[in-house]
């Protein structure tokens, strides 16, 4: 079960909830602006166990998203409860926050994750890219300090959000890019997304009412470790969720590998921005 906690720390970026794009000519394609500031309650529970090493699992996750004027402030919560086959509960919570520049150019993260009997895991530093699609460099302050040379391509969690709803609306169906989210000391890593179904009449439960005359699709993302030296093809974890042109998402599916969690909206707020 640890190796899944482990996992889980990674996945707090999502955007959960943020996520690709390719070699770009200017951010000013990518439509950052047109994201919306926002606070999303997520209810999550088990979906299904794959070898039955997780016997039960719930949480929840709170998103919160802040237009900052220069840049966009995200925090993500995440607290969750795993009841392994022996009927042992390990409770585990993750506190990331970030701070990324609307150029998408600079990124400042930390991560704090705390679990049951084990020493709390803390990430924290700044990244920068050369310029929109060049290389780029991360400091880690922790969990010691150093540096991490970032490929041409990588883009920030926000960025990547943005370049996904605009590669759909355009009807694109795949994309492909390293990616760093600073959730990890491991530098960027290597991610897929599909994306399908990009319509206007998709039917919106009355929770998600301010999103009901908006196009919204669905986002199948696998996360690849750059990194691996055991010679898998496969990721190291999946998510797929519904997708508004705004950048809230909804529906999403967790997959960690031994089990699945399901994250619904329980509570949506769309807030103002900061600054005019």
């Amino acid at each position: 079960m640890q190796s899944n906690l482990l996992m889980m720390r990674r996945l707090s970026a999502l955007a959960v909830l943020g996520l690709v794009g390719t070699m770009m000519c200017g951010t000013a394609k990518l439509r950052a602006a047109e994201l919306v500031p926002h606070t999303a309650l997520y209810k999550l529970s088990l979906d299904h166990a794959k070898d039955g090493s997780v016997a039960a699992a719930s949480g929840s996750m709170t998103f919160e998203m802040i237009d900052a004027c220069d840049g966009w402030a995200v925090r993500q919560r995440l607290d969750m409860t795993l009841t392994n086959e022996g009927g042992q509960d390990v409770h585990m919570v993750s506190d990331y926050t970030t701070f990324e520049a609307k150029d998408g150019l600079s990124l400042r993260f930390r991560m704090h994750q705390a679990t049951d009997g084990e020493t709390p895991d803390d990430v924290s530093g700044t990244a920068k890219l050369d310029a929109a699609g060049g290389p780029g460099l991360v400091n880690y302050d922790l969990p010691k300090t150093g540096t991490h040379k970032l490929p041409a391509g990588t883009l920030f969690p926000t960025m990547h959000t943005a370049r996904i709803l605009d590669a759909a609306q355009k009807g694109t169906k795949f994309l492909s890019l390293p990616l760093f989210d600073g959730t990890s000391a491991d530098g960027e890593q290597d991610s897929s997304v599909v994306m399908t179904g990009w319509d206007k009449t998709a039917p919106t439960p009355q929770v998600l009412a301010p999103l009901k005359d908006l196009p919204s699709g669905r986002v199948r993302i696998a996360f690849f470790d750059r990194k691996a030296s055991d010679g898998s093809d496969g990721p190291d974890y999946q998510v797929a969720m519904r997708y508004w042109a705004n950048g809230v998402a909804d529906d999403m599916q967790m997959d960690f590998g031994d089990f699945v969690m399901t994250g619904k909206i329980d509570k949506l707020t769309i807030n103002k921005a900061a600054c005019n």
